[in-house]
């Protein structure tokens, strides 16, 4: 399986692999970068709560550098997907709460344990959709080191190796 493609900025930060001039140029003409708006309009379907908490994940991605005006519908997309996996989380919760006791009638603790399972069912599939929605816009632990871009080191000239042998010989 081939790798991912890495921005030109990356490899040369990576100091691995050499390139000519004309290659980077070719590398830096033919890349994508996002194109950052002032301000993201989030989208209509969303919540006023919804709308909040796009922008401030809109605001924080663009001050990176790493969301572009085509992904206001990812982090919708996430913003939805975070909102319904907190209802889910509250429905499990009250479900918890609504535990019958153990003296109760048989078919009463059979009906706890299957809502129990729905809601965490439920639950389970929307803790996914958000977590795959957090890595495609890097907002998980793992995604952001993928996205940070290494600084280049200043460049210490490389020490001649054969500088000693030449000051012995000029001193001896």
């Amino acid at each position: 399986m081939a790798r991912p493609r890495e921005p030109i900025e990356l490899i040369q930060a990576k100091g691995k692999k050499h390139l000519t001039k004309k290659e980077i140029v070719e590398r830096h003409q033919n890349e994508i970068t996002p194109v950052c708006p002032d301000e993201f309009q989030p989208p209509s379907y969303l919540t006023a709560a919804q709308k909040r908490r796009f922008c401030t994940i809109a605001e924080q991605l663009s001050a990176l550098g790493i969301i572009g005006e085509t992904d206001t519908d990812a982090v919708a997309r996430y913003v939805t997907a975070e909102s319904l996996y907190e209802d889910a989380v509250r429905t499990l919760r009250a479900t918890v709460r609504k535990k019958p006791s153990p003296d109760s009638d048989i078919e009463v603790q059979m009906l706890y344990i299957k809502a129990l399972d729905t809601a965490q069912r439920v639950q389970d599939r929307l803790f996914r959709q958000a977590q795959s929605a957090a890595r495609e816009l890097g907002l998980t632990i793992s995604a952001r080191c993928k996205i940070v871009i290494p600084q280049k080191q200043n460049e210490t000239p490389a020490e001649n190796k054969f500088a000693k042998f030449l000051q012995k010989r000029d001193a001896g």
